[in-house]
């Protein structure tokens, strides 16, 4: 997770970039219920325990990954027309 100095900070990240992770958080989240539905269906006690670490670990992943999103701020796009000019040589 965060430290308490890495909390307080923000950052920029594009919109590009944060549409990729929202996605994935969207597939983590779908991926841990359907994951989960499946617990009912097994029988091996080691396997149900496999399958209830592997529905933590997404659901973890996706909150880490959701409290990243919280402490970045998305990047305005760059005007149309607005290219990085290269210094002259």
């Amino acid at each position: 997770m965060f430290t308490d100095c890495a909390a307080h900070n923000t950052f920029e990240i594009s919109s590009r970039f944060r549409q990729t992770i929202e996605e994935r958080i969207a597939r983590l989240e779908r991926d841990a219920e359907r994951d989960e539905a499946q617990v009912e269906r097994l029988e091996n006690g080691d396997h149900i325990r496999r399958q209830i670490c592997l529905v933590a670990a997404e659901r973890t992943e996706a909150l880490r990954m959701r409290l990243f999103l919280d402490h970045a701020r998305t990047r305005a796009p760059r005007p149309l027309g607005a290219q990085m000019r290269r210094p002259a040589s």
